[in-house]
């Protein structure tokens, strides 16, 4: 079979990678292609769609994979069909779905798919009446094709309004702004849902979590999207049946019934809030990145299932996926998703030790000469297959760590959300103890009990003082230590002997915070810190629960790579903090 992929990102790499894979294959063909591709196929270069389909019919092409969006709202589905050659993506006007998010949610409002509130407009000052009687934040979308940037959530009604001008006065986004689409904002967490489909029957792939904007902390503009990873566990397998019974089989009889019927890839976004999903946006293609994890995680025939697709018999298709995870990072030129600069060469792709399952997928590259070159905003995507997540995000960390050029942006939080959703499977456990040495040291506590209950940490809590209760002490040691627990932290203030007289009756570390009194705490610092040879007692500053809580987090972390990355998280959060409380001016 000859099969040409058309599309220039690392979506259409990945195509390219996976199809190659396929004993089907005897010619591979991809336009316009990029860097990264000129090993895989034969890179064509057109961006025409009627010289596309020339060449194509003149080459003996069996099967077209389209990844770009573009390419299927203006017809290069229809016209390659016309040309004999089967084409996985739907018609142009199925395409509507993606292409005009105006047609989408009426689409989704005739056929009760769950969405957020919305309205279309094509004039400023309806628009900016409706946009009025909503709350902040405030979601705006240009209604036609903006390559994932064509979306403004912003945080105040004066921020809204130039938005608003900004499209439909201003033309920022030419005629795919031309129609906007103001929306309620949906609360939740995100989660990608995917499926194949020959227009009447569908078979799912693997839940993902795109990561859509470009700073730490879901921070910054909206871009086409900077890493994710598979799968999402914000997906339960009760929420994947409501996506299915809500969403998946009203879209796909709906079109059906539009006179549309669906076929090739389609991508759901979702938000999913109290274990229910809604709408955000389709797509009418395989993301970028999703399509990176999707295809190291596919362990079946691409070309086969690609085929049902244009042809019909998706279900007769056998599917596997490979029982890991997967996570993709994508490094980024600077400035993206604004103006950024292209042609600096990148370092390190030459000594890269790739395979099935560590990959650089290449989005905006080109050759010059012998280099490597950046050519696009989203210039590569690290992506890598693990036993588990935390695997799979060390493993394309790694590679991220061995690539540089001039400039280069990713972030540093990719997965943390789906950490976070695994590491709450393990808060009954519990990991820490805390003992105080009265119920006055409360306050002190409190400070640490908020830190374990933010990341997720299961911990005990029990007032015992060294002089009082020593054997209600001791007997809760013994209790955390049958039960797992890891790290103890004492409080007590005056002379301190409660995190001396812990320490001595376990071998777990003990970490002493020191309560303020009438010498200002120094009386419990120095008793905490003197304590004598054999005996160990860390100690943090006076009151400093959140600071004990932090240590004993480091502690567990250097054992759980779930908790290490959700710690570099809250290190983020310090840091934005401080950067928000620049005076103005200065």
């Amino acid at each position: 079979m000859k099969v040409l992929i058309v599309g220039a990102g690392g979506r259409e790499h990945a195509l390219a990678w996976q199809a190659k894979k396929s004993s089907q294959l005897t010619g591979l063909f991809i336009t316009p292609g990029n860097a990264g591709m000129v090993d895989l196929g034969e890179c064509w270069g057109l961006t025409d769609i009627p010289e596309i389909v020339k060449k194509a019919k003149e080459t003996g092409v069996d099967l077209a994979i389209i990844g770009q969006e573009d390419y299927l709202a203006d017809g290069i589905s229809e016209a390659l069909e016309a040309a004999g050659i089967a084409c996985c993506g739907p018609s142009a006007k199925a395409s509507l779905l993606e292409a005009s998010k105006a047609v989408s949610k009426d689409f989704m409002k005739k056929y009760q798919i769950p969405t957020a509130g919305f309205g279309n407009f094509t004039a400023f000052e309806p628009a900016f009446a409706y946009l009025k009687t909503l709350k902040a934040p405030y979601v705006i979308k240009a209604s036609g094709l903006a390559a994932g940037k064509g979306v403004l959530i912003l945080e105040d009604l004066d921020a809204a309004e130039a938005g608003l001008k900004s499209m439909l006065v201003d033309e920022a986004f030419g005629q795919a702004g031309a129609e906007v689409v103001i929306e309620e904002f949906m609360h939740g967490e995100e989660a990608s849902y995917f499926i194949f489909t020959d227009g009447n029957d569908y078979v799912p792939m693997p839940t993902l979590q795109d990561h859509k904007r470009q700073k730490e902390l879901d921070l910054g503009p909206n871009t086409g999207g900077m890493g994710c990873y598979s799968p999402a566990p914000v997906v339960t397998p009760e929420v994947e049946q409501k996506i299915i019974d809500l969403v998946v089989v009203p879209t796909i009889e709906g079109m059906k019934k539009e006179g549309t019927p669906y076929k090739g890839v389609l991508y759901i976004g979702l938000m999913i809030e109290g274990g229910m999903p809604r709408v955000v946006e389709y797509n009418i293609r395989f993301g970028d990145p999703e399509a990176q994890p999707l295809m190291m995680l596919l362990d079946s025939d691409l070309l086969a299932i690609s085929m049902a697709c244009a042809k019909g018999g998706v279900k007769d298709v056998p599917l596997r996926w490979k029982d890991a995870a997967c996570a993709n990072v994508v490094l980024a030129s600077g400035g993206y998703p604004e103006a950024y600069k292209k042609g600096y060469s990148i370092n390190g792709l030459e000594n890269l030790d790739l395979s099935d399952e560590k990959m650089v997928f290449h989005a905006g590259t080109k050759k010059d000469g012998s280099l490597t070159v950046t050519n696009g905003g989203r210039v590569l995507g690290c992506t890598a297959i693990g036993k588990d997540l935390p695997a799979a995000l060390d493993e394309a960390y790694k590679l991220v760590s061995q690539i540089s050029w001039p400039e280069m942006q990713y972030r540093k939080d990719i997965g943390v959300k789906g950490l976070k959703n695994l590491y709450a499977e393990k808060s009954a456990q519990t990991s820490v103890g805390i003992i105080l040495g009265s119920a006055s040291d409360m306050k002190v506590a409190q400070k640490a009990v908020d830190v374990f209950r933010e990341f997720g940490v299961g911990f005990e809590l029990l007032v015992a003082s060294a002089h009082r209760t020593p054997e209600r002490a001791v007997n809760f040691i013994h209790e955390l230590e049958e039960k797992g627990a890891a790290v103890i932290i004492a409080i007590a203030g005056l002379a301190a002997h409660l995190p001396g007289v812990v320490a001595s009756k376990t071998l777990l570390p003990v970490i002493g915070v020191p309560i303020d009194s009438n010498v200002g705490g120094l009386d419990a610092l120095y008793s905490i810190v003197q304590m004598p040879p054999g005996i160990p007692v860390a100690s943090v500053g006076i009151g400093r629960g959140e600071n004990a809580a932090l240590l004993a987090i480091q502690i567990l972390a250097t054992k759980d790579t779930e908790l290490k990355r959700i710690h570099q998280e809250y290190r983020l959060k310090m840091e934005q903090k401080v950067i928000a409380s620049q005076p103005e001016g200065y």
